[in-house]
C-alpha cells in the first residue's frame, strides 16, 4: 500500500511540473512577438522602398533570396531599434497595407503614405518623417520639359498611381487628359516609356530616383504656385487601439534632425539600383 502511495505522489508532482511549463512558455512567445515591429511597405516605391537580391547595410529580408531597402527601411530600423524591438519588413501591395494595419497582420505602414483626412478616419499616424513636392516625369524629347504650369498640361494624358493623391491631383489640370491609374510606379514609368501617356504624377525623390536610373526621361518642376496643391507629408501609419505604440514611435521620430532625414533619402537615392 505504501508502494501505491508513494507512486501517485510521484505521479501526481510530475503532471504538477508538466503543467508548471507548458503555462511558463506561453509568456515566453508573446514576449518575443513583442520585441518584433511588422512594417508594412510595397518594397515597389523607390526610392522610399525597393526589392533588391543584394544584401547592403541598410537592407532587411524578405524572403530566403530577396530583401528591401530604401529610405523607408531605414526609417524603420531606426524605430524599430529606438524603441527596443527587431524590424521585419513585409511587402504588401498599395491597397492592401491599411487593411494589414487593421486586421493586425502587421503593426505599423512606413511607406510614403500621406495621412489624408480618410485615411485618420481609419488609423493613426505619426507627424510627418518626410515631406517633398509634386512634379511630373516626361521623356526626355517631350515638349513638355520646359513648362513651369500645371495649366501646360493641357491636351496630354497625365496618369498616377491608383489610390494615391498622386493621381488625384491630376484634375487640378484643366485640359489634360485623366489617364487610367496603374497599380504601381514602375508600371506608370514602363507606360510612360512606351508611350501610354505622357506624363507621370509624382513626388520629387521618386522622380529624381526614376531619372537617375532612366536617362531618357526628365523631371519636370513647376514655379511656385503654379504646380498641383496637394498634401505631400507622409508619416507612419499605426493602428487607432496601438496608442502606446505610436507614442514609442513618434518619440525615436523626434530625435532624427530634418537635416539627418535629408541625407537618408539622398543615400536612399544614390543606392538605388538601376532599373528600380
Amino acid at each position: 500500500m505504501r508502494k501505491l502511495v508513494l507512486f501517485l505522489i510521484t505521479a501526481l508532482l510530475l503532471c504538477g511540473c508538466g503543467s508548471n511549463a507548458s503555462s511558463s512558455a506561453a509568456p515566453a512567445s508573446s514576449a518575443e512577438e513583442t520585441q518584433t515591429l511588422r512594417v508594412g511597405m510595397e518594397c515597389n516605391y523607390a526610392p522610399f522602398n525597393w526589392t533588391t537580391t543584394t544584401e547592403t547595410e541598410t537592407s532587411q529580408p524578405i524572403s530566403s533570396t530577396s530583401y528591401c531597402d530604401g529610405y523607408d527601411v531605414v526609417i524603420a530600423t531606426r524605430l524599430a531599434e529606438g524603441s527596443g524591438m527587431n524590424v521585419q519588413v513585409v511587402p504588401y501591395d498599395w491597397d492592401g497595407l491599411i487593411p494589414a494595419l487593421k486586421n493586425g497582420e502587421i503593426d505599423a505602414i512606413i511607406a510614403g503614405m500621406t495621412p489624408t483626412e480618410e485615411r485618420m478616419e481609419v488609423i493613426d499616424f505619426t507627424e510627418p518623417y518626410y515631406e517633398s513636392e509634386e512634379v511630373i516625369v516626361v521623356r526626355g524629347d517631350s515638349e513638355l520639359t520646359s513648362i513651369t504650369s500645371i495649366s501646360e498640361l493641357s491636351g496630354f494624358t497625365i496618369k498616377g498611381q491608383l489610390s494615391t493623391i498622386y493621381d488625384e491631383v491630376i484634375d487640378q489640370a484643366e485640359g489634360a487628359v485623366h489617364g487610367t491609374p496603374l497599380d504601381n510606379v514602375p508600371a506608370l514609368i514602363n507606360d510612360l516609356q512606351h508611350g501610354g501617356c505622357d506624363a507621370v504624377v509624382v513626388e520629387l525623390p521618386v522622380a529624381n530616383g526614376i531619372v537617375s536610373a532612366n536617362p531618357d526621361l526628365a523631371v519636370v518642376r513647376f514655379a511656385e504656385g503654379s504646380g498641383f496643391t496637394a498634401d505631400t507629408r507622409v508619416s507612419v501609419g499605426i493602428a487607432k487601439e496601438n496608442s502606446e505604440l505610436l507614442n514609442a514611435l513618434q518619440n525615436v521620430l523626434n530625435g532624427i534632425s530634418e537635416s539627418e532625414r535629408q541625407e537618408l533619402m539622398a543615400a536612399a537615392i544614390e543606392r538605388q539600383p538601376a532599373g528600380e
